[in-house]
């Protein structure tokens, strides 16, 4: 089978071809594991911060890639939660323990020895991939496997960001950064919080044009300060300048929910703090940490009532050091999706 293989972590800008085309073997599935034939897999910021060193060491050689669609080729012998044929999605969740505390309360994305798709197993730059049958996900008819690929991911990170912000309908809702995640999360606040209003910061002006032209009530540099105080905030930018901006545009109680795997730059950017402009009057700060099984389902099945349907920039397999390297300079509009089948 044909995949895209990350040998070395690298900068992405010195080296445009971090990921190089091999034939590799096509994986057999053990007794509860799934053989899939990946349609398409979405491109993420995530990505990125695996091959420029940002995230625990991934398991090199491996493939990245944690938005997957497929078909079952081949099922493990234990295996009776899908047949050959079925359509079913792969989340960044590979495994997880299945004995902690966190496991056992349903919050496995908090579980210590969790192993992600794409990081410590291979993923779905692919044309085939194995993944434990639990940890797959039944693809509503909906959707295409194009616009089903950024769900597993931006979506569903989207969705469970929001529901930890806590909104309410009619309180005011901001988002720091407008890519994949970002659009998604202004559609789901359209359909769900109809009286709540959007606004977007974002560095490029074609993403605050996007966001205007999806529903959002005002768009502005990621430095600029809102018209209104905001209630909530969801920060979805790999950089520290954008929450301490954040922090500044919240009203007294508000929240602020960082949705980054890892921030880059200096690490030290988030002590320069003014503690009564950004903290204080009791506003809060919560991270986001990977999604659950239960938040995946969720979303997915909201998804396909409301018949959301993402913005996609449809790459082929052999063109993602190319949509790596768009993601990395910020040309962003919707999810960058590579099509393999």
């Amino acid at each position: 089978m044909k995949a895209m293989v990350l040998k070395n972590l690298c900068n992405l800008k010195e080296n445009q071809t971090p990921l190089e085309i091999l034939e590799l073997p096509v994986p057999v599935p053990a007794e509860n594991e799934i053989l899939l034939k990946v349609s398409t897999c979405g491109v993420c910021h995530t990505e990125l911060d695996e091959i420029e060193g940002r995230t625990p060491p991934p398991k090199l050689p491996v493939v990245p890639g944690h938005q997957v669609v497929g078909r079952v080729e081949a099922i493990g012998t234990k295996v009776t939660t899908f047949k050959t044929g079925d359509r079913v999605g792969v989340a960044w969740i590979f495994s997880a323990c299945g004995k902690c505390k966190f496991c056992l309360s349903g919050h496995e994305n908090l579980c210590r020895d969790f192993k992600a798709t794409g990081r410590d197993a291979n993923g779905g730059y692919a044309q085939y991939m194995v993944v434990a049958a639990h940890f797959a996900y039944a693809i509503p008819k909906f959707f295409s496997a194009e616009c089903a690929a950024p769900l597993l991911c931006a979506g569903a990170i989207g969705y469970r960001s929001l529901c930890l912000t806590g909104l309410q309908n009619g309180q005011r809702l901001g988002l720091t950064g407008f890519g994949a995640s970002g659009h998604l999360v202004l559609k789901m606040v359209k359909h769900s919080y109809p009286n709540s209003e959007v606004f977007v910061f974002a560095r490029n002006a074609a993403e605050r044009t996007f966001a205007l032209s999806l529903g959002a009530v005002w768009a502005g540099d990621t430095t600029e300060k809102a018209p209104s105080k905001l209630d909530c905030i969801i920060d979805t930018t790999p950089a520290w300048e954008p929450v301490v901006e954040a922090l500044a545009n919240l009203d007294s109680g508000g929240r602020l929910v960082i949705n980054a795997i890892r921030k880059e730059g200096d690490k030290q950017s988030l002590l320069d703090l003014d503690y009564p402009l950004h903290l204080w009057q009791e506003k809060e700060i919560k991270s986001v940490a990977n999604i659950t099984r239960r938040d995946v389902n969720e979303f997915l099945n909201l998804a396909a009532a409301m018949e959301l349907k993402p913005e996609v920039q449809v790459f082929a397999l052999e063109q993602a050091n190319e949509a790596l390297l768009e993601l990395k300079n910020q040309k962003i509009r919707g999810a960058k999706v590579l099509k393999i089948e």
